[in-house]
């Protein structure tokens, strides 16, 4: 769940960039899309550490064997989506349990869910260069050799997809029509009122999101790029990692919900003002400057 939110984040931040199409260097969506992940581990890293319980360490060794079960069945080529899905319910009710806030677990299990399909492409391509070698016939009906060829071809079909692949296209449509929309109504019910944006709350997200994250952002980069830990595309001026810096500030989701653990409720409020207009302003600044990039003429 954390990731999604936090990719929500990131499709707003994609979505900025596609207003202007090829005229931004696609290295600029790389560099944002690989920020991402960094952010959404670190934003994970906070919940679990400063808004976990104390520890149960029964829960935990349970939900550690848990882990120990989707290895083993990975290792041993057992693709069954709905065991896996059982087994990563009772990891998380686990970690819930532990004290540990269970959004850890989606995330382990999510990087322990195989990026590779199990069958190759030359495997694939043979099974079906078999099954289109048939001439053309009613060869399917019946316990036929061509029936078992064609029966292999289409589960070679679906194996040759990840099984992050195949999760993305299963969970996709319950988390695009049905998971975000009820997460964004659930926090989107806030009273808008001029006395919450003067609140301490409301100024120091805005100035974190609008100052902090951008400015954060190009010192790490520029250190990174200073001590040789990571090269700058040619194509990725300076004046465009500053503009995806300032997109980078856009931080509806996972600000809303961590400001739901942090804050009480007579406080939430100005959080989430907070951060709808830093986020809006970091939008807003970051398509100005990455407008007036695009439009300018090059040094002659």
């Amino acid at each position: 769940m954390v990731g999604q939110r936090d990719a929500t984040d990131t499709a707003f931040v994609i979505g900025c960039l596609a207003l202007f199409g090829r005229r931004i260097p696609p290295s600029l969506r790389l560099f944002l899309l690989s920020l991402a992940i960094f952010d959404d581990v670190g934003a994970i890293l906070v919940v679990a550490i400063g808004y976990g319980g104390a520890l149960n360490w029964g829960a935990l060794a349970l939900g550690l064997f848990g882990l120990l079960v989707v290895a083993g069945t990975t290792r041993l080529g057992i693709r069954s989506v709905p065991l896996l899905f059982l087994v990563g319910g009772f990891v998380w009710l686990c970690f819930d349990a532990s004290g540990l806030h269970p959004t850890i677990a989606g995330v382990i299990l999510g990087l322990m869910t195989p990026a590779r399909g199990w069958v190759s492409d030359e495997r694939l391509r043979a099974l079906l260069g078999r099954v289109l070698s048939y001439p053309v016939g009613d060869h399917w009906s019946g316990d036929t050799t061509q029936r078992r060829d064609l029966r292999r071809a289409g589960v070679a079909a679906t194996e040759a997809l990840s099984s992050v692949e195949q999760l993305e296209m299963i969970l996709h449509p319950w988390v695009g029509f049905a998971i975000m929309p009820i997460f964004a109504l659930a926090n989107a019910g806030i009273a808008i009122s001029a006395a919450d944006l003067r609140q301490p709350v409301s100024v120091a997200i805005f100035a974190g999101l609008v100052f902090g994250k951008p400015v954060g952002v190009l010192a790490f980069s520029w250190l990174a790029v200073r001590l040789r830990l990571a090269t700058r595309p040619p194509g990725l001026s300076w004046s465009y990692l500053a503009a995806g810096a300032l997109l980078a500030g856009i931080g509806f989701t996972m600000s809303l919900f961590i400001a739901g653990l942090a804050f009480s409720p007579a406080m939430l409020d100005a959080a989430k003002i907070g951060i709808l207009v830093g986020s809006s302003a970091s939008a807003a600044v970051g398509i100005l400057m990455l407008a007036w990039l695009t439009t300018r003429k090059p040094a002659a």
